[in-house]
């Protein structure tokens, strides 16, 4: 329906906006309910659908969500008859967590945390220490590991506790940062093709009476920026990945359960100025900005001191229609970020926090001209970056 011209234009809450699944059904709960069921101290089931098992693989395919899965039948038949299966035999998705990004996605996973507590709440944050933007994914510029994630990773604790803790995943991730502080216990294990990795975790799963082994696959998630989830490069990557996995299903050793999960989905964003707002070209937008952080659809905003109130409003009434704008207080307060935010988080987040609700984003043409070319992108609260499968295989 149109609306009159003289009504003022509806605002998106930021209370309205679908928080993830904290505590129950995200992606940070998934590694201790599958470590509490092997007998590793200090966790619980906290997934309550899923049953336990001696081993456990976690098969990751980076941005490949529950909606795309659901719509590729032809190209996914594997992974789409597992669907049903998702979440305990619900057929059900669980959540990536805010922002839907691999950075915050993949600590998630790993430490077992929400972002407000393993502390890397989006692609780029503010470095409240240096007021610098440092990039979480790439680690720019370099930060202190251990003063930026604290906390043990859920690997080391099962390692330690003598579960046989194994990644299998693309050599040159081996000695990245966000591997260190996210994804590091027991032995990494560096392999080229996915075909030598889905062999090596199955091998690494039998090696141990308890096994808790993770491999993960990124160029779904690399074709979708590029071209798009409705290209035929993604299509391709798609039909390449459904392979793999039913190789490792294949092959699991008896006593296994295998899940299959993404960091996020991805939306396809057209290339017009309706649907790509340019920061770097508004001045509007750009008044009182110290800092653009985030990316196109979750973007954390860092206001010249001062100015605060003023960038919250001006963002609200530019974008509020299209975007769920808060303030810090207000992302923290609905749970965006989880239930708890650290103190050493809390200065991460921006001052004004952006999550798209439409297919819409907010580009940087001159300072981010790479991230604003992609096709495809992710970040934010809706379905479609949101839900994630966690597709079960027994053995």
């Amino acid at each position: 329906m149109v609306q009159p011209a003289w009504q003022d234009p509806v605002l998106l809450a930021p209370e309205t906006a679908p928080v993830p699944e904290y505590g129950i059904g995200s992606l940070a709960d998934l590694l201790p309910t599958l470590v509490a069921g092997q007998g590793v101290p200090g966790f619980g089931a906290v997934i309550p659908e899923l049953t336990p098992a001696d081993r456990n693989c976690v098969f990751l395919i980076d941005g490949l969500g529950w909606e795309q899965i659901n719509a590729h039948p032809d190209e996914a038949p594997f992974l789409h008859s597992l669907l049903p299966t998702s979440r305990g035999g619900t057929g059900r998705p669980i959540t990536s967590g805010f922002p839907a990004t691999t950075a915050t996605s993949l600590a998630s996973v790993g430490t077992g945390l929400p972002p407000g507590e393993h502390g890397l709440p989006g692609y780029t944050v503010r470095n409240p220490g240096t007021g610098a933007l440092m990039n979480q994914l790439r680690w720019k510029p370099w930060t202190d590991l251990k003063a930026w994630q604290p906390y043990p990773t859920v690997f080391q604790l099962a390692d330690a506790a003598g579960v046989r803790t194994a990644q299998v995943s693309a050599p040159g991730f081996e000695q990245t940062p966000l591997t260190k502080v996210a994804l590091s216990g027991g032995s990494f294990l560096g392999r080229l093709t996915g075909e030598e990795r889905m062999d090596l975790a199955a091998e690494r799963l039998a090696a141990g009476d308890r096994s808790l082994v993770y491999t993960y696959y990124s160029e779904v998630d690399g074709q979708g920026h590029r071209f798009g989830v409705d290209s035929d490069a993604w299509r391709g990557q798609l039909m390449y990945v459904d392979g793999l996995a039913r190789r490792l299903a294949e092959q699991l050793p008896p006593r296994t359960a295998l899940y299959i999960t993404a960091d996020h989905g991805m939306i396809d964003i057209p290339f017009d100025e309706h649907s790509r707002i340019d920061f770097d070209e508004d001045w509007e937008l750009g008044a009182g900005v110290a800092l653009l952080g985030g990316e196109g659809r979750a973007r954390h905003v860092y206001a010249v001191p001062g100015a605060e109130a003023d960038v919250l409003t001006v963002w609200r009434e530019v974008l509020g229609e299209q975007f769920w704008v808060a303030s810090r207080d207000e992302a923290v307060a609905a749970g965006w970020f989880g239930p708890r935010i650290d103190e050493r988080v809390y200065g991460r987040i921006g001052d004004v926090v952006a999550a798209a609700h439409d297919d819409v984003v907010i580009t940087a043409s001159a300072k981010e001209p790479h991230e604003s070319a992609m096709v495809g992108m992710h970040g934010s609260l809706t379905p479609l970056e949101q839900l994630v499968p966690l597709l079960e295989v027994r053995s």
